[in-house]
């Protein structure tokens, strides 16, 4: 075995870079030269298996062609070749000479004149970068299978682009928005150790800067959801006037997210404020004030009624975010709805940096629509299916038969023993004070609670159904919305809702934050024409429910919206007998026209008086 062929073996497997390298790869017959004519190239062939001579490069040739003594003929070919030759000679020699110097550089630095390169060096081939990139493009979707795989294991269904992932821990949300840590202490201090499912993603979206409609279950924490990412946003106190506005429909509600505003902002110094009277707070916000406040809390009126002052008693100019909570209730037409307050309250806020969000815990199609019309980029989120009573709420139907029937069940289920406090929901304000009255007598701490009342009994009975002192409070349609009471156990619809909405709304005031909580419905004969909705929202939560309940005919959109309006009328609840309730009237009217009649005697005594005189 000679050198070459020990060469061959010992470099089998390896590749050579034949463009750095070009010599000694005619050198070592790696490659043919590339000079070669095509009549010298068949001459080396041997067609009848006689060995052939070794190819010698081209300049061995040239020197051999110089030194050998041929005869004149052979001498002529030869000056012919050269000549022929020459050309080409001259153009390899310039490509070897810088060959050359490639070669000198990198001998220099690797100090070898032949680079081996074994099969593990094809990584840095181009096709092993598209590799690289295939890997790239493996790790975003293994990345996004992961925040998809959160998504679902939380419900959360959101429709947007560029949304940001969720976050699993408040240190998580600290760390990637450099949130305050008195803030997160603040947080862990009122009891919250992870972010329920709206706020793991409306935080992010909103600490974006992104307009978002949310909707997310009772009790599920969507107080926290805009306010976090509102002091986060705002920083620092600030002489610029109000920079944040939170809307919400009752009075009883804002002083809740008042109160949370005021325990989340704790030792950060924002100045937090709730309009209570209309006189104080154009003192207090006009034009003339020092603009030492930076959140406002209110309702649309109160507000509207600052705004219609000449100049306005209140600037909205600087407000950098406007929340409005309960958004379906907000937006209603009608006199129980807040429409032409909001647009008024829209149109002060002209900012150019002015974001919107709308947060409920139902969902209506006019308030998405109107979102996505005139809200930038606009981001939807729920919490599980939309419009579904929440699962921790054990919910059940109760017939009573007739409406007098209702009362003998509510004494039955206090005369069983039930666990306080009570939330007991009527239609209207009379039947409210009628079943008050007839409560008050068997032996249970109860109040009563509704609009006609004032702020300050209100708020008196608010705070005595929060401390305890009140075990059964019964209400109307104005605790509905958002007010959030603690370890509520029980809720008792008395009369039957007007919609699946509103039933919503009463059983979510139990059964918050996670707890377990309880929800009883009475309904007689004159409630089936809205029995098949609200019994789909109890099926939907996975609650048992009759199957005729479900097969009863969908009744039509008309009468639907005219219950709703207008809920239908129920015989009296009080129990006294009408005849007593009449004769005590009667008493009173005889005792009124008694009076006039005796100044028409004495008118009368007096004038014969004067005529005999």
């Amino acid at each position: 075995m000679d050198a070459f062929d020990l060469f061959r073996k010992l470099g089998s497997g390896a590749k050579f870079d034949l463009k750095r390298f070009a010599r000694d790869a005619e050198r070592f017959k790696v490659v043919k030269s590339q000079n070669k004519s095509s009549s010298q190239q068949l001459a080396g062939i041997s067609f009848f298996g006689t060995e052939t001579q070794e190819n010698t490069s081209l300049e061995s040739r040239l020197s051999d062609d110089d030194g050998a003594e041929e005869s004149d003929e052979k001498q002529a070919s030869g000056k012919r070749n050269r000549i022929e030759v020459d050309e080409p000679v001259k153009a390899e020699r310039k490509k070897k000479k810088g060959a050359k110097r490639k070669s000198e550089e990198t001998e220099k630095s690797e100090g070898e004149g032949i680079q081996w390169m074994s099969s593990q060096d094809t990584a840095k081939d181009p096709k092993i970068e598209s590799k690289d990139k295939l890997s790239l493009k493996r790790l975003k979707q293994l990345h996004q299978e992961k925040v998809n795989r959160i998504r679902h294991q939380n419900r959360i269904n959101v429709h947007g682009t560029d949304i940001p992932d969720p976050v699993s821990t408040f240190e998580e949300l600290q760390k990637e928005y450099d949130l305050d840590p008195r803030v997160i202490q603040n947080i862990k201090t009122a009891g919250f150790e992870t972010p329920t499912p709206i706020q793991m993603q409306a935080i992010p979206l909103m600490m974006h800067k992104r307009e978002i409609l949310a909707c997310a279950p009772t009790g599920s924490g969507k107080t926290m959801a805009f306010c976090l990412p509102l002091l986060a946003h705002l920083r620092q106190p600030l002489n610029k006037g109000f920079r944040a506005l939170i809307i919400s429909p009752t009075r009883e509600l804002a002083t809740q997210t008042h109160r949370e505003m005021l325990k989340l902002s704790e030792g950060v110094g924002f100045r937090v404020h709730m309009i209570n009277k209309g006189v104080e707070a154009v003192k207090k916000y006009g034009p003339k004030s020092a603009k030492k406040f930076d959140i406002l809390v209110t309702t649309p009126n109160r507000l509207i009624y600052l705004l219609n002052h000449d100049p306005p008693a209140i600037n909205l100019s600087s407000v950098e975010w406007l929340v409005v909570d309960e958004s379906d209730k907000l937006f209603e037409d009608g006199k129980m709805g807040f429409r032409e307050q909001l647009a008024t309250i829209f149109l002060a806020c002209s900012s150019p940096q002015i974001r919107r969000v709308l947060f409920s815990a139902t969902f209506a199609t006019d308030v998405e629509q109107w979102c996505k019309l005139n809200l930038d980029n606009l981001v939807s989120v729920n919490i599980g299916p939309r419009n579904s009573a929440a699962d921790t709420v054990e919910q059940q139907l109760l017939f009573v038969g007739a409406e007098n029937g209702k009362l003998l069940a509510m004494r039955n289920l206090i005369k069983q023993g039930f666990l306080p406090p009570v939330l007991v929901f009527v239609q209207s304000i009379d039947r409210a004070r009628e079943l008050f009255h007839e409560l008050v007598y068997e032996g249970i701490n109860v109040d009563v609670i509704h609009a006609d009342r004032t702020q300050q009994q209100r708020d008196n009975v608010v705070s005595s159904f929060r401390s305890g002192k009140i075990w059964v409070l019964i209400c109307t349609a104005l605790l509905a919305r958002g007010i959030d009471f603690k370890g509520i156990n029980l809720v008792v619809n008395y009369d039957f809702p007007t919609t699946a909405v509103e039933y919503i709304h009463r059983i979510g005031r139990t059964g918050r934050a996670g707890h377990k909580g309880k929800a009883i419905t009475f309904f007689t004969e004159d409630d089936k024409p809205l029995l098949r909705s609200i019994a789909t929202v109890i099926k939907k939560a996975g609650c048992p429910v009759p199957d005729y309940m479900i097969g009863l005919k969908k009744i039509k959109r008309k009468l639907k919206r005219q219950l709703a309006t207008k809920p239908p009328r129920r015989s009296t609840i009080r129990t006294t007998p009408r005849m007593l309730f009449e004769k005590n009237l009667g008493k009173g009217k005889r005792k009124k026209r008694k009076a006039p009649a005796k100044e028409a005697e004495a008118k009368g005594d007096a004038s014969e008086v004067i005529s005999n005189s």
